[in-house]
């Protein structure tokens, strides 16, 4: 018996809602099977996180823009860090910026829990190779302590 693979969830933080429109359209065009939510900006994020009481609702990936009203991507990163070890999920947070400044490429290096920048805009074929570093089963990545 195969059994049934739970949809990626998605996360795309970012106040741009042209930029956000065509990135939901990208990533339809990857035929991943993804849920998908949007926030405007790190604040709203944060607030979702901390209100998830079970892992498996937890994001797989979040795409994470830097320029932000309210609570901006960096913000964003240093409350992210305090949330992670309550969470027995691997989230993994890529940054998606329009910013060429290379102190803010340096700055995301430097922070662990950012896996990559990605500069917009970003292309589908750059999308597909996000969604297909994810494991085969979404749930595999709800890590288990004790044992």
């Amino acid at each position: 018996m195969i059994a049934k693979q739970n949809p990626a969830n998605t996360w795309i933080v970012d106040d741009d809602s042209i930029y956000v429109y065509g990135l939901k359209k990208l990533i339809g065009m990857t035929q991943v099977d993804t849920l998908l939510s949007h926030f405007i900006n790190g604040l709203e994020a944060v607030n979702a996180l901390k209100s998830i009481k079970e892992d498996h609702l937890l994001p797989n990936i979040i795409l994470l823009d830097i320029n932000m009203p309210v609570m901006d991507g960096w913000e964003f990163m240093n409350e992210f860090a305090k949330l992670k070890p309550q969470m027995r999920k691997n989230i993994t947070v890529y940054i998606m910026s329009s910013s060429l400044d290379l102190n803010d490429l340096l700055r995301a290096k430097n922070i662990s829990e950012i896996t990559d920048y990605i500069f917009k805009p970003v292309r589908v074929n750059h999308l597909k190779e996000i969604f297909d570093k994810l494991p085969q089963s979404y749930d595999q990545q709800i890590l288990k302590y004790g044992a």
